[in-house]
């Protein structure tokens, strides 16, 4: 099963607060309706583990996708995954988005 990771801060002036809210409210219920999502998740970064430095990113996603050819072919086009990545857009500053595999 192939994975989505999104790695991004937020933009100045979004609080943790309001983009939280976002996940919970529409984000996750939109996002974990998707036949081909598996499962998805959110993690807020809360410090870094080998350094006094700050994370360089706010918050990582996971997505567990059964079908990323499906996914990508029709979800990502869908208007429903348009609207909610329309107003991520709004809450997030340069996002990286990548799809990984695991290696075994």
């Amino acid at each position: 099963m192939a994975q989505i990771i999104i790695k991004y801060k937020l933009k100045a002036g979004v609080t943790r607060e309001q983009y939280e809210n976002w996940t919970r409210t529409t984000d996750y219920p939109t996002m974990r309706g998707l036949t081909r999502v598996a499962r998805f998740v959110n993690y807020r970064t809360v410090r870094n583990l080998l350094s006094d430095a700050a994370p360089t990113v706010d918050y990582v996603e996971f997505f567990d996708i059964a079908d990323m050819d499906g996914f990508l072919a029709e979800d990502m086009g869908s208007s429903t995954v348009q609207a909610v990545m329309g107003e991520f857009m709004q809450f997030v500053d340069a996002p990286e988005f990548l799809i990984a595999e695991e290696v075994v």
